[in-house]
């Protein structure tokens, strides 16, 4: 009897707290008020899901590199978030976000700082959302040149990526430039983010060159040699935080806690990811006769990656088709970026995030059904091909922009504090020569490179 008197003074408590709750709500909290504290809420655990990518980076690099580079990859992810948050805060922020140079950049807003008087929560708000992006498009450029870039390089191009090439990027669309007066949608940023990630990043290996031992001569003719990583686990792990993650990237991208878009969003994402999983798998055991784990991995990120764009505009059959076009996407460029081109991308970077990033841009102009915008239709709902010529036109301006300046800071990179290690430096591992670390400390590694 006893307990359930406690149980029934238990339940009248919790009933006068949530209905004087509700009183007081309504009497004390205007509707403007709780709608700006859930979007505060929804913006920051969205940029914290967003900024957990950063480990799920770390763990697929690691895991298809070499155990003698983990400790310099832990590093590069780590710092290229540290120095890039200090150089977004200091001048990102005002070339994306600030008073518009003719709708090409920013200028306004240095150091965060607005006239006094200025409620700044909500600028904090959109400030962490955003950062979180800007590390993204930076680590992306890891995989691509791992296992032999200078750690001081990497530091260098990571502040100049963070704080001037993907911010003025970024103020084209999403700060108001002159693609967004031009009509482009990019979402959550399949170009925005992830192709100006994969572009660097193609730059960054061709200034950079291959692995000692990737590629070798036999009759005359250049053999692509196998590097495996060393840990798929740690690799599959690595792409389950992303997927985790990409829920912050893309419905976070709603950009308020109350729209009921969000589960649409959710939705799209997770099917695109599945399609490319399941396509990347099927075509890489057509080709090479097994299913392929890191293939599949990369399948997975690819969907994501090119659903990112649309995932807003189209419907789940529209997602899972282009979720089914880039994990086919990503098996053929892998193959044709190493086997043909010779650029060597120990993580299919490029493939992953510059290809589909373009594939999954491109794809708003064919399969957005203007429901959620009526003003975005792609061609295979009777929206023609405007929107699709938009698409093109916003594409190759970013694929232009990013190859031009990276290049450009790569090459500066190069001639003066050097940008890759020497050739003993990069076969005794960079863990050692670089961190003087070692990050299986007990264990025996072998390596035949």
């Amino acid at each position: 009897m006893k307990g359930k008197r406690i149980a029934s003074l238990v339940l009248a408590v919790i009933a006068l707290l949530v209905s004087g709750g509700t009183i007081v709500a309504q009497d004390t909290l205007s509707s403007e008020t709780i709608q700006a504290a859930f979007d505060m809420i929804w913006l920051v655990l969205a940029a914290s899901l967003v900024f957990f990518m950063q480990a799920g980076f770390a763990m697929v690099e690691i895991g298809l590199t070499r155990a003698k580079n983990s400790g310099n990859i832990i590093m590069k992810n780590l710092m290229d978030f540290s120095v890039g948050a200090i150089a977004y805060w200091a001048v990102g922020w005002a070339l994306m976000y600030g008073e518009t140079l003719g709708g090409f950049v920013g200028s306004s807003a240095w150091f965060l700082s607005y006239p006094a008087g200025t409620d700044m929560s909500p600028l904090y708000r959109d400030w962490i959302f955003q950062v979180v992006f800007a590390a993204t498009a930076a680590t992306i450029v890891s995989g691509s040149m791992a296992e032999r870039t200078k750690f001081t390089a990497y530091l260098a191009y990571s502040v100049f990526i963070s704080g001037l090439i993907y911010p003025v990027a970024g103020h084209w669309t999403w700060g108001g430039g002159w693609l967004a007066e031009l009509g482009f949608h990019d979402f959550a940023g399949s170009t925005i983010v992830h192709s100006v990630g994969g572009w660097a990043a193609l730059a960054g290996a061709i200034v950079l060159g291959p692995r000692a031992g990737k590629y070798v001569k036999v009759n005359g003719k250049t053999i692509s040699k196998a590097i495996p990583g060393h840990n798929l686990p740690l690799a599959a792990l690595g792409v389950f935080i992303l997927w985790f993650g990409w829920f912050g990237f893309n419905a976070g991208s709603t950009l308020s806690g109350t729209d009921m878009t969000i589960g649409h969003v959710a939705t799209t994402t997770t099917l695109a990811a599945a399609a490319g999983a399941v396509a990347a798998m099927v075509i890489s055991w057509i080709w090479f006769g097994k299913a392929d784990v890191s293939m599949s991995l990369n399948g997975a990120l690819a969907g994501l990656v090119g659903i990112t764009a649309g995932t807003w505009v189209v419907n789940p059959l529209g997602s899972v088709i282009i979720g089914l076009v880039a994990g086919v996407l990503v098996v053929l460029s892998v193959e044709f970026i190493d086997k043909v081109l010779h650029i060597d991308d120990p993580v299919g970077a490029i493939s992953v995030h510059g290809v589909n990033g373009l594939w999954g841009t491109l794809a708003v102009g064919l399969f957005a059904d203007g429901v959620n915008d009526p003003s975005i239709v792609g061609l295979f709902y009777g929206g023609g091909f405007g929107q699709l010529g938009t698409q093109f036109i916003g594409a190759l301006s970013y694929a232009g922009w990013t190859l031009v300046t990276a290049f450009i800071l790569f090459l500066v990179i190069k001639k003066t504090i050097g940008i890759r290690v020497n050739e003993k430096e990069e076969r005794e591992g960079l863990d050692l020569s670089e961190h003087a670390t070692d990050s299986y400390s007990g264990f025996q590694i072998f390596s035949n490179l």
